[in-house]
């Protein structure tokens, strides 16, 4: 609309223009034919016939203009010049909006699907967003326990992952168990012969919350070589639950993972890839600096990247984890690292998890050593 009016106002002008300069033109020839007197005698005479006075300005300055003594106005000029800008900048907008890369509308397939809750699905996913940084923990919250350190973490954690696939359980239930430790050792000192208790009682309570059957506590005595009674793991889990305060309910990476991998359109092989890279990201504890929103959308940024060989990540994927490309490289580098140590590193649980066929030999990919570069 602006530029309808805008074109409007100057194309008046360029008539009003137009026809001063017609009429000063032939007047400016006439005065160099002949005599003032005579000039004005002419001029006198055409005035009461309106159609010759413009026949003849306009063969004057058409004669003129053959021997070149008189230009185009410069108004003419300039807004002619300004036309032909315009023209040229809607060119390039109109190129620029067909090369831009559409959004695709992830949910359109489900919305005859009560139980994908379109309607509500973002909503849900801003508070999820919104409450994630209530489950996160200090990065540096070992410094306050004087009995264990971050190589144990990470040992009891590797373990579990083999204690997780050795049950069955669900990924949620894996997920969950993590963020219990660490919200809880952040907030109690534990001796380190009661550690493997601590991740024992997490993974049943996350059981509890998650599972649909829960394995017996014996089941989890046994499998921990029976270090631990039947007392003590019930102790222990009374202690957790009122530590955290009952609070179970929180955004994992997991959450994360399943709505961003539908953003990135993902088939198996990289949803594979993605969860292995982001398993290998539970056992250590630097990443504990990261928000589990951006751990996932990094996880699946690495491992595109790790598919294609180049770097991808979509407008989709960027306008559902709302994190673009740039903010995801710190932590993707680190990505890299852990996938490029996790065959002859110590914590090799992940890795012979995800070599078997049930993982599509996920954990056999060729790292995506170019990020490190960038």
């Amino acid at each position: 609309m602006v530029w309808h009016d805008f074109l409007e106002f100057w194309f008046y002008w360029i008539e009003i223009d137009t026809e001063l300069s017609r009429k000063f033109a032939a007047q400016i020839a006439t005065k160099q034919q002949k005599p003032v007197l005579e000039e004005t005698k002419r001029v006198a005479k055409s005035f009461p016939n309106a159609s010759e006075s413009e026949d003849s300005a306009t063969s004057d300055v058409d004669k003129y203009n053959v021997t070149g003594d008189f230009s185009v106005p410069m108004f003419v000029q300039h807004t002619e010049a300004m036309l032909e800008e315009i023209d040229r900048m809607d060119e390039e907008v109109e190129m620029e909006d067909l090369n831009e890369e559409p959004i695709m509308d992830i949910d359109s397939a489900d919305k005859k699907n009560p139980l994908a809750v379109v309607e509500y699905i973002d909503d849900i996913y801003a508070y999820y967003k919104k409450a994630e940084s209530s489950s996160c923990v200090s990065p540096n919250y070992m410094a306050h326990q004087y009995d264990i350190n971050e190589r144990m973490r990470g040992i009891l954690i590797d373990w579990l992952i083999e204690v997780h696939y050795k049950f069955e359980l669900m990924e949620e239930t894996l997920y969950l168990t993590v963020n219990l430790i660490d919200r809880f050792l952040a907030l109690q000192s534990i001796v380190r012969k009661k550690l493997q208790l601590v991740g024992v009682t997490a993974m049943l309570l996350a059981c509890k919350y998650e599972e649909v059957s829960v394995p017996v506590v014996e089941d989890l005595i046994l499998i921990s070589d029976k270090a631990y009674t039947r007392k003590e793991v019930l102790d222990m889990e009374k202690l957790m639950v009122n530590t955290l305060q009952f609070n179970l309910s929180v955004p994992t990476p997991y959450v994360f993972m399943k709505r961003f991998l539908k953003a990135a359109q993902s088939d198996k092989k990289l949803e594979l890839l993605s969860f292995f890279i982001i398993e290998l990201c539970l056992v250590e504890y630097e990443t504990l600096k990261f928000p589990p929103s951006l751990l996932a959308a990094a996880a699946i940024f690495t491992a595109q990247c790790t598919l294609s060989g180049l770097k991808q990540w979509s407008k989709t994927s960027e306008r559902h984890a709302n994190y673009p490309e740039n903010q995801l490289l710190e932590c993707s580098k680190l990505m890299v690292t852990f996938h490029q140590k996790a065959v002859s590193g110590k914590l090799t649980g992940v890795h012979r998890k995800y070599s078997t066929s049930k993982f599509g030999y996920a954990a056999r990919s060729e790292p995506a050593h170019f990020l490190l570069g960038c």
